[in-house]
């Protein structure tokens, strides 16, 4: 298959890497001149797409994803199907739908989970939305890409998933950097806790699969010094993606509301930007109540 991949940065570049391995022919586009191993560089986003069946965009955030899509959709061959994998807003999204929509192009909105790693490794989540054409079309190099593909409905509700997955994340996560701040005030071993958690019914990802306590549970950003797996200021995109969301559609969302106030205080205020989103437990230790 003929792909072009456009926006290879930490995560685009070794997803379509990946896709390069399994053996389609890709051709890379990013602003910034970045390269990916197996992929041929193009000069522009419009001469990476011509000659697409498939064009997957990996982008900073929905105003981008709209730029692009109008910078290249028109150069897009008819039939070919726009896949794009940013995490966006919902109208971003769809408003890119209906752009390819009205170009008779198909369009997957395909958000993922599971970080660099998971992009390196093939391990992704994805999380998509659009037509059953679209997605089947889309699904064989989700399987190269990621371990799991999810239709989750029309176009827009690939973002809709992500988002909402994203503020249980930040919600959790900021929980159990608390709990672990209290055992520590509390004397209560960082391990026995762990190993009481993780099998009972305080269980999560962010305890079991992703400890924010160095040298507890399995390797995590914590282990290497919180250097970021996923970045704060990622989880803090995330969280206001989820408030815009809950505004436009009238939701009430106190926890994801308040998550979002405290990533924004330590990404802004208190150095946390460059930092893994787990790197909550530190900033904690230091605080007391007031």
């Amino acid at each position: 298959m003929q792909i072009a991949f456009i926006g290879l940065g930490n995560m685009g570049a070794p997803m379509a890497t990946n896709l390069a391995k399994a053996g389609h022919t890709v051709t890379g586009f990013d602003t910034a001149g970045t390269t990916a191993e197996g992929v041929t560089n193009a000069a522009t986003a419009e001469d990476a797409v011509k000659t697409a069946d498939v064009v997957i965009t990996m982008l900073p955030n929905g105003a981008i994803l709209r730029s692009v899509a109008a910078q290249v959709i028109p150069a897009m061959k008819p039939g070919a199907t726009l896949i794009d994998c940013s995490t966006v807003d919902v109208e971003s999204a769809r408003a890119a739908a209906e752009m390819a929509t009205a170009a008779g192009l198909q369009f997957v909105d395909g958000p993922v989970s599971g970080g660099t790693v998971g992009a390196i490794n093939g391990t992704l989540t994805f999380m998509a939305g659009g037509s059953d054409a679209a997605f089947a079309t889309a699904k064989p190099l989700f399987d190269i890409m990621g371990q799991k593909a999810v239709h989750c409905g029309e176009a827009g509700a690939g973002q809709a998933a992500k988002i909402c997955n994203n503020m249980i994340l930040g919600v959790t996560m900021i929980a159990t950097c608390e709990a672990f701040a209290l055992a520590d005030k509390l004397g209560l071993d960082r391990q026995k806790m762990f190993d009481v958690v993780s099998t009972s019914s305080g269980y999560s990802w962010s305890m079991n699969a992703y400890c924010p306590a160095p040298g507890i549970g399995p390797q995590s950003p914590a282990d290497n010094d919180y250097k970021p797996g996923f970045a704060a200021e990622l989880m803090l995109k995330d969280l206001r993606l989820s408030q815009q969301a809950a505004e436009a559609a009238d939701a009430d969302t106190p926890m994801g509301q308040a998550a979002a106030a405290l990533y924004e205080q330590f990404v802004e205020a208190e150095n946390g930007k460059g930092m893994d989103f787990s790197a909550m437990l530190p900033r904690f230790e230091k605080r007391g109540r007031g």
